[in-house]
């Protein structure tokens, strides 16, 4: 995370690309002094968000090619914004994936080492786990992916009733079909993919409408890639409309 200070620098910086400490110093709102400043850039450059070049006194700073990928949002601030004031972009960025990604890391040297540490914690623990035992781990990340992914789709099934229609084939009352419907179409496509570890490897077009048709099974959606222009509510974002270019983007 970034403090304020952090963030006034960040702000010098992408008004003034290719700014001096000293730039930076005499130009940012930052109160500090300037020893201290310099160790903040530092910082900055170990976690990503700038970067440097040059050398000595002739050192500028940049924003770091992979800062829109990590910068920190303000998410309420964000939303104290009418929809049209909001600062997003509008259409879909080509270049996100087989350029931006491709090309940095989201992770710092010590995020992925502490990603490798849990890796090898969490392999240690189920290493000694039984078939019996490992099946309820399994059955409870079911349970807790399939409410949430389906919460952000709308449904407005508890955790609970989430676990009761998933373990028991128990329905909530005053709830609608689709929404029992679109749970257990995630536990199923999860279960397929557990059930055909190497089935995603390598990953294609023609697999991804595969899980695609399990997840949307008997819930009116079009299959395979849409052919038609679709909104998202709350935003002025623009998702690709043309079979073409989104066939184009999921094979990046």
């Amino acid at each position: 995370m970034i403090n304020k200070r952090d963030q006034q620098i960040i702000d010098c910086i992408r008004d003034n690309g290719g700014s001096s400490s000293k730039d930076i110093f005499e130009n940012s709102a930052i109160s500090v002094s300037y020893a201290t400043l310099k160790r903040t850039l530092t910082k900055l450059i170990s976690d990503k968000y700038i970067v440097s070049e040059g050398q000595g006194k002739g050192t500028k700073y940049f924003l770091s090619p992979s800062f829109e990928l990590i910068q920190p949002i303000d998410i309420d601030k964000y939303y104290e914004n009418e929809i049209d004031e909001r600062q997003i972009k509008e259409t879909f960025n080509f270049e996100l994936v087989n350029k931006i990604l491709n090309e940095n890391s989201v992770f710092t040297e010590n995020e992925l080492n502490k990603l490798n540490l849990l890796e090898k914690e969490y392999r240690a623990n189920i290493k000694d786990l039984n078939p019996a035992d490992y099946q309820k781990e399994m059955d409870r990340l079911a349970i807790d992916l399939s409410w949430k992914s389906s919460q952000i789709e709308g449904n407005t099934y508890s955790l609970l009733e989430t676990e009761r229609l998933l373990k028991d084939k128990q329905t909530a009352s005053g709830k609608t079909k689709e929404e029992a419907v679109m749970l257990l179409n995630h536990k199923y496509a999860l279960d397929f993919i557990i059930e055909n570890k190497d089935y995603l490897n390598p990953l294609t077009v023609s697999k991804i409408e595969d899980i695609h048709n399990i997840l949307t099974k008997e819930l009116g959606v079009e299959k395979n890639l849409r052919k038609r222009r679709v909104g998202i509510s709350g935003t002025n974002y623009k998702p690709l409309d043309n079979e073409f270019q989104i066939k184009e983007a999921l094979k990046v």
